[in-house]
């Protein structure tokens, strides 16, 4: 069981992968959903550059990377106390975001979202950024 995991946009990479780390420095624990390259033949190419690839497949209800990353996905969902959705993000991390609280996990919003959302209020604890959520911790 993690501390967290993090839903996000593979674009929003870098600013994960940030996060990610601050929680380990505070003894956290985290899904890290960006350990799975989009592209698992490009994996040091530039987040944009690995989802063009990613979104360029053709099948992808029977690719056998799709369905990996889906799994390790709703693994990381089931197996975290918590779950926070670190926006900018997109309509696959709003599904993850609906699973989860589906599951019954309290859900954290960091950043502010485009236009308001009667959904948005599933999230039981709203940041502003991610400093502002960090301080709790």
């Amino acid at each position: 069981m993690t501390d967290y995991t993090l839903i996000s946009r593979f674009r929003n990479k870098e600013q994960c992968e940030l996060l990610i780390k601050k929680l380990e420095e505070k003894g956290k624990s985290c899904y890290n959903f960006c350990l799975k390259p989009a592209d698992p033949n490009n994996a040091d190419a530039h987040p944009e550059e690995q989802m063009k690839v990613f979104e360029s497949v053709k099948d992808f209800y029977d690719d056998k990377y799709f369905k990996e990353v889906f799994e390790e996905d709703l693994e990381g969902l089931k197996n975290a106390e918590k779950v926070i959705l670190l926006l900018p993000a997109g309509t696959s991390a709003h599904m993850e975001a609906g699973i989860a609280f589906g599951l019954g996990k309290p859900l954290i919003l960091i950043g502010e979202p485009e236009k308001p959302e009667t959904l948005y209020l599933v999230f039981n604890e709203r940041y502003k950024d991610m400093d502002e959520f960090l301080k709790t911790i």
